[in-house]
């Protein structure tokens, strides 16, 4: 298990036991036939959490790789991808509660598993290991402002920052 002790404020794990696609933050972890997918620890810190849920396609739905499954309102309003192909099912638990993904993101938090046509581990071949992930987001805010700090390092995050100081409501 990799930790990062101060990522965007926070202290955030990433299990070295799963595959990463790291453009939308997913973990990836294989069973027999099917491939369970949930947000990293990471990933909510960077999105602002979880709010609300809604699924795009009904549950059994045959989905296409980069084919939109999910609408996740969080800090900001997320559009998740499938990184692979198959047969989706959707953890209803977290849609009725989605605090259970900030509570076990790597467990009970999980969001969907997708069962492929062809063999789960060649489906997944082209996702990050853990060392991956970790390397694509040292480019991330959560590296550049380890403290957290309030407006944090970026010039447009500076700029809506203080220009929100200076409106005259």
């Amino acid at each position: 298990m990799v930790v990062i002790e101060k990522f965007l404020g926070q202290r955030v794990t990433i299990p070295e036991d799963r595959l990463y696609a790291p453009k939308q933050g997913l973990w990836a972890k294989a069973a027999s036939k099917e491939i369970t997918f949930g947000l990293t620890e990471p990933a909510l810190v960077l999105s602002g959490g979880a709010n609300s849920l809604d699924w795009l396609v009904d549950n059994g739905h045959s989905v296409k790789i980069d084919e939109s499954v999910i609408c996740m309102i969080t800090g900001k309003i997320l559009f998740i991808e499938t990184p692979v192909g198959g047969s989706i099912v959707f953890n209803e638990a977290v849609k009725s509660d989605p605090s259970r993904i900030l509570e076990d993101p790597y467990g009970e938090g999980w969001i969907f598993t997708i069962t492929p046509g062809g063999n789960p581990q060649a489906e997944m071949a082209h996702l990050s290991d853990g060392s991956g992930y970790l390397k694509s987001l040292k480019q991330t805010d959560g590296f550049k402002n380890p403290e957290g700090v309030i407006g944090g390092v970026s010039g447009i995050c500076k700029a809506v920052y203080s220009g929100i100081r200076e409106q005259k409501l």
